[in-house]
């Protein structure tokens, strides 16, 4: 993030087949001193070559238009220009769309109905390199690979690929209170929340959950929780 005086400003590049929802974005987005929007594209592909031109912080990206979709820009993005965050604003509400952006290299996923509050906290959560996604989404997410068979077939009915896995490194290399938090991470806990559920200091479950990360070679809490559902590793209850 780029510095303005004391202020730390998130530059955003906005990616959406819809101007009209563009402008309506912006115009909530510009009433906070520290977005700073720097431009705006109408597809994919034009969003992959503004990220590359512009290097934002963040990018919000739709992900159904025309063209390069946004799951396939997500991924160029993610590849090309690695220091921008791309997150997710999209009406689909289906756990494969969400799992497939993520595995993209997506850092977050929101629909479009959600509250203003909701979008600007997002926003400065995926500027830090945050994961964030809804708790519906995610509920939606893990319940559904809890439900999918462990080995997915190729493709499935329509010739869409089969829902992608994240199979890691073995839980084995866990110490018994990595594994204990990662259960927590499964369950959609903060930081913060699994903190005081184990009465540990929050920067002590920080470096817990950066060692989670680094052994099982995941880059986000998002693909952390996925993998605790793949290897079952039980939520606490």
């Amino acid at each position: 993030m780029e510095a303005s005086g004391e202020e730390q400003r998130i530059r955003i590049l906005l990616v959406d087949d819809h101007s009209l929802f563009r402008s309506g974005i912006r115009s909530l987005l510009q009433r906070h001193p520290e977005f700073d929007i720097v431009g705006e594209a109408g597809d994919g592909m034009e969003g992959v070559k503004r990220a590359a031109q512009l290097k934002p912080d963040v990018v919000l990206l739709d992900l159904h238009m025309p063209g390069l979709s946004g799951r396939e820009a997500a991924q160029l993005i993610s590849r090309e220009t690695p220091d921008s965050h791309v997150l997710m604003l999209t009406v689909s509400e289906e756990a494969e769309d969400l799992l497939e952006t993520l595995r993209a290299g997506a850092c977050g996923y929101l629909l479009k109905n959600i509250e203003t509050d909701t979008l600007v906290s997002a926003i400065r959560t995926a500027a830090h390199g945050e994961s964030v996604v809804s708790p519906r989404m995610m509920g939606k997410l893990l319940g559904g690979l809890r439900g999918a068979p462990a080995e997915p077939s190729a493709e499935r009915a329509g010739g869409r690929p089969a829902t992608p896995t994240l199979r890691g490194e073995g839980p084995e290399r866990l110490t018994p209170r990595e594994r204990e938090i990662l259960g927590f991470i499964a369950r959609g806990g903060s930081n913060k929340e699994i903190a005081r559920e184990l009465d540990l200091a929050e920067s002590t479950v920080k470096i817990h959950v950066q060692n989670t990360l680094r052994k099982l070679g995941l880059a986000s809490r998002v693909q952390a929780a996925v993998y605790a559902v793949e290897h079952g590793i039980a939520p606490p209850p």
